[in-house]
C-alpha cells in the first residue's frame, strides 16, 4: 500500500507546489493518528493543503473559521427539541467530519478551544450526557497566525500537546513561486480530484504503521534526546513520555512512507523538529543560536552512540 501513499503525495504536490517536505509530514501525521498545527502567514496554502489532502484520501472535510464569538456548540453541535417527535434531536457540528480545518484557532476563546480537547484526544465528544464516537479516521488541522496576535488567545501547553506535529509551510522558492503565479488559483478543480485510496484501506495502513518495528537502540536514542531536555540547565521545557509516544508514532509513519518496516535514526531526525519544537521553549539555547531548539538538541546527541 506504500505505492498508493506515493500516489497521494504526488497528487497533493501537484497542487501544493514546492512543499514536498511539509506535505510528507502532514501525511505522516495522519497515518500516525495525530493532529497537525500549521503556523504561518495568510495566503501560504494552509487551507489548500487541508482540502487537497482530504480529497486525495476520499475523506469528508469541513472548514471552521474560529472567531472570538464562536461557541463550543458551534463546533460540537447542539440538541434541539423537535415539537413533532417530542424529543431532542442532535444537530451535529463540523467535528463530525473526518478532516476538520480549525482556521485561526487562537482567535477563539479558551472555552471554545477546550471543546476540541476531548475530540482530539479520545475521538469522541459528549453532548447532554451522551458520549458519541466521531468518524474514523479523524484528523484535525489547525492554523494560527504567528505575527498578528491582536485579539487572540494563545494556545495553552495542554492543547499544544494535543497536536502531534507543528509545521510551517514558509515561502516557496523562486521556481515554485513562478508556477504558483502562473496557475489559475481556482480551487474548484479540487472537487474533480479522485481519491487514490478508500477509507478502509487508509485505516488498514494506519494499523500497518503501528506495527513498524522500533529497535532498542532507537529507543535509547529517543531517551537520550529527552533526557537532555530534562537537565536542570537545559533552559527548555522537558519533553514528556507522551511526546515520546508521538515521536515514535510519527517516525513509524515516516519509515512506512519510505517503504521500510523498521525505524532508523534518520526517521527520528526527519520528524523530531515537527513533533518536539512546539513542546519545548526556553531562552538559553535560543539566545546562543538562531537555529530551532530541536535542531540544537539533535546536534548534541550522537545517534550512533546516544548513551
Amino acid at each position: 500500500m506504500q505505492q498508493q501513499i506515493e500516489q497521494v503525495l504526488q497528487q497533493i504536490n501537484a497542487i501544493v507546489i514546492g512543499k514536498e517536505q511539509q506535505v510528507k509530514l502532514a501525511i505522516a501525521c495522519l497515518l500516525a493518528k495525530g493532529h497537525l498545527l500549521i503556523e504561518d502567514l495568510p495566503g501560504m496554502g494552509k487551507t489548500t493543503l487541508a482540502h487537497v489532502l482530504s480529497a486525495s484520501l476520499g475523506l469528508s472535510y469541513q472548514r471552521v473559521q474560529f472567531t472570538s464569538d464562536l461557541l463550543p456548540s458551534d463546533v460540537i453541535g447542539v440538541s434541539i427539541f423537535d415539537q413533532n417527535s417530542q424529543s431532542f434531536t442532535l444537530h451535529k457540528g463540523p467535528l463530525f467530519n473526518q478532516v476538520v480545518l480549525a482556521d485561526e484557532i487562537n482567535r477563539a476563546s479558551p472555552k471554545t478551544q477546550s471543546a476540541l480537547l476531548e475530540a482530539m484526544e479520545g475521538h469522541q465528544i459528549s453532548i447532554d450526557g451522551q458520549t458519541i464516537e466521531l468518524p474514523q479516521p479523524f484528523f484535525v488541522i489547525a492554523t494560527q497566525n504567528p505575527m498578528f496576535h491582536a485579539g487572540t488567545y494563545p494556545l495553552p501547553e495542554s492543547q499544544l500537546d494535543r497536536f502531534m506535529m507543528k509545521i510551517s509551510l514558509g515561502f516557496p522558492d523562486v521556481a515554485a513561486e513562478k508556477r504558483i503565479l502562473l496557475s489559475t488559483g481556482d480551487l474548484q478543480g479540487l472537487d474533480k480530484l479522485s481519491a487514490s485510496i478508500n477509507i478502509d484501506q487508509l485505516i488498514e495502513i494506519q494499523k500497518q504503521v503501528a506495527k513498524v518495528h522500533v529497535a532498542e537502540p532507537i529507543l535509547e536514542y529517543i531517551i537520550a534526546l529527552f533526557q537532555l531536555t530534562r537537565n536542570a540547565d537545559s533552559n527548555v521545557n522537558p519533553l514528556s513520555p507522551r511526546a515520546g509516544k508521538s515521536l515514535i508514532a510519527a517516525a513509524r509513519a515516516w519509515a512506512y512512507i519510505e517503504h521500510r518496516d523498521h525505524v532508523l535514526p534518520d526517521d527520528i531526525k526527519s520528524v523530531f523538529c515537527a513533533v518536539c519544537e512546539h513542546r519545548i521553549s526556553g531562552t538559553g539555547l535560543a539566545q546562543q543560536s538562531s537555529e530551532p531548539l530541536s535542531q540544537q538538541l539533535l546536534k548534541q546527541v550522537d545517534s550512533a552512540s546516544p548513551l
